[in-house]
């Protein structure tokens, strides 16, 4: 999943973002609501961790206006706000999910993957395309009932053939599932990665649509 990481705090920002990229999710890092605003104005995101002290702009204002434009993305909210009037503050105002600081990167994580489910519409936390079982939470591959070692980058980009559907991915899409702001990538990143994923699990399971993109799909 492409991220989009709300957080003023350089310490929590640094060790989110870290755990979260550790995760497979690209990840962006801004620090105040004026720059959450043109961030989610600027690029598609598939979550919002979003912290509500912010400078220049409330986050209680971010998350209003967002839901204001219609938007349904998933919202996490950090807060060391932990009153029980600031947390039913911020679910009126469109939160899906509420963790109060400090808490723990793994409950972090937990959380996450909770509202990745959610939002694919379903409780079920794998994915299956035939032999090819995709586990979120465990972080795991199994093809004909045998793990396949992956990396996070090859992970995250599985995950995002996955949650297309059949439905073509090009190669910038893939780009921004992958890496977030800031991280270096290769002219041929997306395609070593491809590479590395039809080595590890059979030529046939990735498709590549010239002019269009890549698919996931079973092997005739």
């Amino acid at each position: 999943m492409r991220i989009l990481l709300v957080e003023d705090d350089a310490m929590i920002g640094t060790s989110v973002q870290r755990g979260l990229r550790q995760g497979g999710h690209a990840v962006d890092w801004v620090r105040d609501g004026v720059a959450a605003d043109l961030a989610l104005h600027d690029t598609p995101y598939d979550l919002l961790v979003l912290d509500l002290g912010l400078p220049k702009r409330d986050g209680i204002q971010v998350l209003t206006d967002l839901r204001a434009s219609g938007s349904a993305l998933p919202v996490l909210v950090l807060t060391a706000r932990d009153a029980v009037s600031d947390r039913i503050r911020g679910l009126d105002a469109g939160a899906d999910d509420y963790l109060v600081k400090p808490f723990d990167l793994d409950e972090l994580a937990a959380r996450v993957r909770a509202l990745a489910r959610r939002q694919r519409g379903g409780a079920e936390p794998q994915m299956q395309l035939g032999a090819l079982v995709l586990d979120p939470a465990a972080h795991a591959v199994m093809l004909d009932a045998q793990p396949v070692k992956l990396s996070a980058r090859e992970f995250a980009l599985l995950e995002a053939l996955f949650e297309a559907d059949g439905k073509p991915l090009s190669r910038a899409r893939l780009e921004e599932r992958v890496y977030g702001w800031g991280e270096e990538v290769e002219s041929n990143a997306i395609e070593v990665h491809i590479h590395a994923l039809r080595r590890k699990l059979g030529a046939g399971w990735i498709r590549n649509l010239r002019g269009v993109g890549y698919t996931l799909s079973e092997p005739t």
